[in-house]
C-alpha cells in the first residue's frame, strides 16, 4: 500500500496518477478524498487528528505528504509541527518509508540563484522556520537510525488544472485570460524558477519508489534558464494571443492589499524571492535518474490549454 496524506491539492492529485505505474494498491487520504484511479482506496481523515493519522497510515510502505494547510502563519505554526510529529510517530510505529514534499523556504535568502540541496538553512521569514523545524524533525529521525525518509523539494511551482495554488497561475494566466493585466510582486527583472507539477509528482513517485534515494534531500527536475517577470508575463501572454500588460505591487501597495485581502497578509515576507533572482537547480536529481522535464514553453502551452 501506498498512501498519501492530502491527496486532494495540485500536487496529491498529479502523485496518485503517477503512483500507478508502481502499483494498483493506493490509498487517498483527505477531508473528502476522491478517486483519481478507478483502484484508489478512500479514507476520510482529519489529519490533524494522532488517531487517525496512525489509522492512515497503518498497512502503508510508503506514505507521501503532500498536505497543504491555509496559507497562514498562525496556522503553519499550530499545524505543521504537530501534524509531522503525528506521521513521524506512526511511520516509525509500522515501519513505513515517509516521502515528504517540501519547499525551499528555509534557505538563506542570499543563496537563491542556483540553490541546490547544498544551500545553507537559514531561514529569511517565519513560514521558513517553520518549514525548517518540520524537515529536520524528519531528518533527525532519519539521522537516528529510527526512521527511513526522504525529502523532495520543489520550487514555486505550476502547472494545469491548478486551483489557487499557484502564485503564477494567480498572478499571470487567471487575469491575462480575463482581458486584466498580469502581477507581479517586487520586480520583473529577476529570474524565477517554477517546477512544473506533473513532472513533480512523477519524480516524487519514482524517488518514492527507488530504495537508493532515501535518507536524504532531493530538489525535484526542474527546468534550467528560467524567465525573468517580465519575460514569464510576455511569454504565456503571447501564448493566450493577449496583450501582455503589466503591473508590479512594492511591498508597501502589498501591505495595504493585506488591509482587504487575508492572502495578502502573508506576502510580505515572502517578497524577497522576486527581487533577485531565483533559480533553483536540480542537477542531482538528473544525474542519478533518467527523466524528461518539460521546457517551460511546452508547460505554458499545456496550460493555456487546460482549465486554469
Amino acid at each position: 500500500m501506498q498512501t498519501i496524506l492530502g491527496s486532494g491539492g495540485a500536487i496529491g492529485i498529479e502523485l496518485a496518477k503517477a503512483l500507478k505505474d508502481y502499483t494498483t494498491d493506493i490509498r487517498l487520504v483527505s477531508r473528502n478524498p476522491q478517486k483519481v484511479n478507478d483502484t484508489d482506496k478512500l479514507f476520510s481523515a482529519d489529519l490533524l487528528d494522532r488517531t487517525k493519522v496512525f489509522e492512515a497510515v497503518q498497512g502503508s510502505s510508503i506514505v507521501y505528504v503532500t498536505v497543504g494547510f491555509p496559507y497562514n502563519l498562525k496556522v503553519w505554526q499550530q499545524n505543521w509541527p504537530k501534524f509531522i510529529k503525528y506521521v513521524i510517530d506512526a511511520c516509525i510505529e509500522y515501519k513505513c518509508k515517509l516521502v515528504f514534499f517540501d519547499n525551499i523556504y528555509m534557505y538563506d535568502l542570499n543563496y537563491l540563484n542556483g540553490m541546490n540541496e547544498e544551500t545553507p538553512i537559514n531561514p529569511p521569514s517565519k513560514k521558513g522556520k517553520i518549514r525548517a523545524e518540520v524537515a529536520a524533525m524528519i531528518m533527525d529521525k532519519v539521522k537516528e537510525g529510527q526512521l527511513e525518509a526522504l525529502i523532495a523539494r520543489s520550487a514555486d511551482f505550476y502547472g494545469p488544472n491548478i486551483k489557487n495554488s499557484s502564485m503564477l497561475t494567480e498572478m499571470a494566466f487567471k487575469p491575462l485570460s480575463n482581458g486584466k493585466k498580469a502581477n507581479w510582486l517586487a520586480s520583473l527583472n529577476f529570474k524565477h524558477s517554477f517546477t512544473y507539477t506533473p513532472d513533480a509528482a512523477k519524480a516524487t513517485a519514482l524517488l518514492g519508489n527507488s530504495a537508493k534515494a532515501f535518507n536524504q534531500v532531493w530538489h525535484l527536475p526542474t527546468a534550467s534558464n528560467p524567465f525573468t517577470g517580465k519575460e514569464w508575463i510576455e511569454t504565456i501572454a503571447k501564448e493566450m494571443e493577449v496583450k501582455p500588460g503589466i503591473q508590479v505591487a512594492s511591498r508597501l501597495i502589498v501591505k495595504i492589499m493585506g488591509l482587504f485581502i487575508p492572502i495578502m497578509r502573508e506576502m510580505p515576507e515572502m517578497m524577497y524571492q522576486y527581487d533577485r533572482d531565483y533559480v533553483f537547480n536540480s542537477d542531482k536529481f538528473d544525474s542519478h535518474f533518467s527523466f524528461r522535464t518539460t521546457p517551460y514553453l511546452e508547460g505554458i502551452k499545456e496550460i493555456v490549454s487546460s482549465d486554469y
